[in-house]
């Protein structure tokens, strides 16, 4: 437990890595390079796997009387001396036993390499499928009897629950106590549920409690202040987290990357903001007409007032006061306003539900009704959506991800697609990326691409897709990047009489039975990006003779890991599937491409595809398009670093701690 920011093991946590002296910095991170790379050895991995398969003939050799002394001596032993590598072998032969013994499962010898990289502080890609659930019980119970406090982090609040609840059986055989805390769960049993060995868990809700304990602790923060209220007992009624000491991440590049661009921030209600400015702006902002008086900018996502657009606001806003008379910040309310009407869309973006705007999750496709947007965007959406407003939120507390999970004493994460960011893993997190190979070789079929002109043909083609493998009796399974692209080819499938199963975010709450259900035979299931993550889908028999799962990727996500986490529905664990993608010309990723409108006039304007070279340029345009959104996210993730060090520098000085 060294580099502990408080000084004391009450609410262990580490130094955040700029905050350390340089020395420590130094000596830290060539101690780990060199320790990970001898770790991460292929050759050590296996060398581990035979020790723990000779731990286990050990223990299968004694009865259960004795196998409980030995548990209890092993643990002894790892909180004397830590879990090195010979214990650790100890400790994952006693867990396999137990899986086997509860469960009816035993880890494969890939699981345990897993299992030890995860331990040793990596972050582990194994494939879709490959039992990464049962995977993180080797690493969770193995820290939990050297006495850390463990935190399994998942995506949503149902997986938490079901991982808890499946492998609560295992941990208990162990003497470990499991829990799960849902975000919806009071403060009680939030602090009860941390409090256990190993506890399932959302990483917003995980970093929100870390926020929530530093705002309690304030200035009892120093050692000799914890002590004193740890007499009173007032000290353990105040936080709800035993400090941040060993954390493994499933789906670790959905909440260390896709998450990290959006802070995480505790607030309330401030003053109501002015009303009437932000609808001035929106009307200003209807008036003008794209491209004479605004331009988009590079990104995409910002817009710029040209010298036509300027003096049309110069004269609209003549004689005003306030904001209004001044240049720059009336430019800045207008495309602030441009922001809301041009870029954030109805059932992209956001939904409306009940008469509010709920934030929809782009990267997974679910809805957030807790969240809103800042600085006064989400009152401008809902003024363009004609509802009543909402007060506007004061910030309170904050903190990236990037941040929370640096503090962890341990951290490691796992994910089927992690290697293309292994390089800011490493920057942001001080975990190096390893690739675990699957227990079974993947027999995944890709039956191609195809790249349509506009969005009308690459529904209709798509439909006509889904009809001839529904009657093939094959399992199809259609992902789409927002609910609104969902429903326009629901639209097409319907048109065409072809029977599925539509999920997105609008129903969350039965994400994971429809998912399910999606191996059977004659089935199409369409699902906006990746709903229904972590969700097995099993096969019938007839559909695995068939072929198994076939997934149609429908449009080029922001990130080529989302289109691989699609692909890699099918074919899990070594069973057949096949994948294709039916792209077009007119889909998000080349709205503001040049080259794209270049193309189209080459394929016909009716429904047929682009010919083959002309498709074979569109395919290289859409990775390129892809390449840069990829690159502007790791600008906006490092910026939002570089911010959060800025604004604790800041507050350094004034005495206040974030």
């Amino acid at each position: 437990m060294s580099a502990l920011s408080l000084g004391s093991s009450r609410y262990p946590q580490r130094l955040e890595w700029q905050e350390r002296p340089w020395l420590d910095r130094l000596w830290d991170s060539t101690e780990t390079r060199l320790h990970r790379r001898l770790a991460v050895a292929v050759w050590r991995q296996r060398w581990f796997v035979r020790r723990v398969s000779a731990a286990q003939r050990q223990l299968e050799g004694l009865d259960d009387t004795q196998r409980h002394e030995a548990l209890r001596a092993l643990r002894r032993e790892l909180h004397a001396r830590g879990p090195g590598d010979a214990l650790l072998a100890h400790a994952f032969a006693h867990v396999r036993l137990a899986a086997t013994a509860v469960l009816g499962l035993a880890h494969y010898p890939v699981q345990i390499r897993g299992g030890y990289l995860l331990a040793r502080g990596c972050l582990v890609e194994m494939d879709t499928g490959e039992g990464k659930t049962l995977t993180a019980t080797l690493p969770a119970a193995a820290m939990a009897l050297a006495g850390y406090r463990v935190q399994v982090v998942t995506v949503n609040d149902y997986l938490a629950g079901r991982d808890a609840a499946q492998m609560g059986p295992l941990y208990a055989r162990l003497g470990l106590d499991c829990s799960v805390v849902r975000e919806s769960d009071d403060d009680a049993a939030h602090r009860a549920g941390f409090g256990a060995d190993v506890c399932y868990c959302t990483g917003k809700t995980l970093a929100f409690d870390y926020l929530k304990d530093r705002m309690e602790l304030g200035d009892r923060l120093q050692p000799l202040r914890m002590d004193l209220d740890s007499y009173t007992g007032r000290w353990q009624q105040s936080v709800r987290l035993p400090g941040l000491q060993f954390a493994l991440v499933d789906e670790a590049d959905s909440i260390m990357i896709d998450e990290a661009r959006t802070p995480l921030i505790i607030a309330a209600d401030g003053p109501d903001g002015d009303i009437d400015m932000l609808a001035r702006s929106l009307e200003y902002a209807r008036a003008l007409e794209r491209d004479a008086d605004f331009l988009d900018t590079e990104d995409s996502i910002g817009y710029e007032v040209t010298g036509q657009g300027r003096k049309r606001l110069d004269a609209w806003t003549q004689g005003l006061s306030g904001p209004w008379g001044n240049r720059a910040q009336r430019e800045y309310a207008v495309c602030r306003a441009l922001q809301a009407l041009y870029h954030f869309r109805r059932d992209v973006h956001y939904i409306v539900a009940d008469g509010t705007v709920m934030i929809v999750d782009e990267q997974t496709g679910r809805v957030m009704p807790d969240r809103s947007w800042e600085a006064g965007m989400h009152q401008l959406i809902e003024l363009k959506e004609g509802l009543a407003t909402t007060a506007e939120r004061r910030t309170l507390a904050r903190i990236s991800y990037q941040l929370f999970f640096q503090r962890f004493l341990q951290l490691s994460g796992m994910s089927g697609t992690c290697r293309e960011v292994a390089r800011e893993l490493m920057g942001h997190y001080r975990v190096p990326v390893v690739r675990v190979p699957p227990h079974r070789r993947a027999r995944r079929r890709c039956l191609g691409w195809q790249v349509c002109t506009t969005l009308d043909a690459k529904w209709q083609q798509v439909s006509r897709r889904c009809q001839a493998l529904q009657q093939e009796g094959r399992a199809v399974l259609v992902g789409t990047r927002s609910i609104e692209a969902a429903e326009q080819l629901a639209a097409a499938l319907d048109d065409a009489g072809v029977g599925y199963h539509l999920l997105h975010a609008r129903q969350d709450a039965e994400e994971a039975e429809v998912i399910a259900r999606a191996g059977r035979a004659g089935q199409v299931t369409i699902a906006t990006n990746m709903a229904g993550r972590g969700t097995d889908i099993a096969l019938e028999p007839g559909v695995r003779d068939l072929g198994g799962l076939h997934v149609i990727l429908t449009e080029g996500h922001e990130s080529r890991r989302i289109d691989r986490q699609l692909i890699g529905r099918a074919a899990r664990q070594g069973e057949p599937g096949s994948w294709e993608a039916v792209l077009s010309l007119e889909d998000e990723l080349l709205q503001h491409s040049t080259f794209a409108r270049m193309l189209a006039p080459h394929g016909a304007r009716d429904r047929r595809r682009l010919s083959w070279p002309v498709g074979r340029l569109a395919r290289w345009l859409y990775r390129y398009a892809q390449r840069r959104v990829e690159r502007r996210h790791r600008r906006i993730r490092a910026q939002l670093l570089r911010a959060e060090y800025q604004l604790r520098r800041s507050l350094s000085f004034t005495g206040r701690m974030e």
